[in-house]
């Protein structure tokens, strides 16, 4: 089984480090700074990074890229519809990626941005995970920059399938601001109420909120609750008129949130 640590970046990025102890391999996933990565490296010697995960083109997720390909050799995977510095294995739609031992399969998800990939690992029945980048976010998403609204909800919805026990491990720590959000969509909701108390109290620790789980931003994040009656009239609230089409009041909600 991999362990996952969070080497923080620039104000609120997380580089996720993929560990095999008993290889003492080890792959990271958008390093937007190298720094940390190499910081951890020097650290720690023994271990070798066999690999660079890429979701997206953003600076913040590839600004490390060749600066950590020239140091350690990694092999740079990442989406094969947007420029990425040092690729050498493009992915997209239906590929797999033998990683640390573990199949991984990649998903296409436009809206963050058009060419956006994320990476799941079914890995065993107790423990999936999600490298799910600027697309599903802890209590949000992502802001829609490249793709449309009915793009972005529509990658939102084939993560929101995912087995409930997959862990997601998201590129940034927003959760409390997402969360604040939320509650203004859904005072209402009790396990959302508990849940921006926990959060509040992590981050007052300057803790992680990482990771999340598909079951709990199922019931607590308003980007994947598009057809609760609750939601739905905030939204149609918010815009002054009949919200008839789920993707529609993710708009709204969207829409909401970037000036929130």
């Amino acid at each position: 089984m991999l362990t996952f640590t969070a080497l923080p970046a620039f104000n609120d990025n997380y580089i996720w480090l993929l560990q095999d102890a008993q290889r003492q391999l080890c792959a990271v996933v958008d390093p937007g700074d190298a720094q940390p990565v190499l910081n951890w490296l020097a650290e720690h010697p023994e271990w070798q990074l066999t690999d660079i995960l890429i979701t997206h083109h953003h600076h913040d997720h590839v600004g490390g890229v060749n600066r950590l390909k020239q140091a350690t050799q990694a092999r740079v995977i990442g989406p094969a519809r947007e420029t990425i510095p040092g690729l050498d294995l493009a992915v997209d739609e239906g590929a797999t990626v033998e990683l640390l031992g573990y199949t991984v399969q990649v998903f296409a998800v436009p809206g963050h941005t058009l060419g956006h990939v994320v990476y799941f690992c079914p890995a065993d029945a107790n423990s999936p995970w999600l490298l799910s980048g600027d697309t599903l976010f802890a209590g949000g998403c992502g802001r829609i920059f490249e793709g449309t609204a009915e793009q972005m909800y529509t990658s939102l919805t084939r993560l929101a399938a995912l087995p409930d026990n997959t862990r997601v491990y998201c590129t940034h720590e927003y959760t409390l601001s997402n969360l604040l959000f939320a509650e203004a969509v859904e005072p209402n909701n009790a396990e959302l109420t508990t849940r921006l108390a926990d959060v509040r109290q992590l981050r007052d620790k300057q803790q992680i909120t990482l990771p999340s789980s598909i079951a709990l931003e199922k019931r607590t994040n308003p980007f994947l609750r598009c057809e609760q009656v609750e939601v739905i009239q905030a939204a149609e609230q918010k815009v002054g008129s009949a919200l008839d089409r789920e993707h529609a009041v993710f708009a709204a909600l969207r829409s909401w949130k970037d000036t929130f």
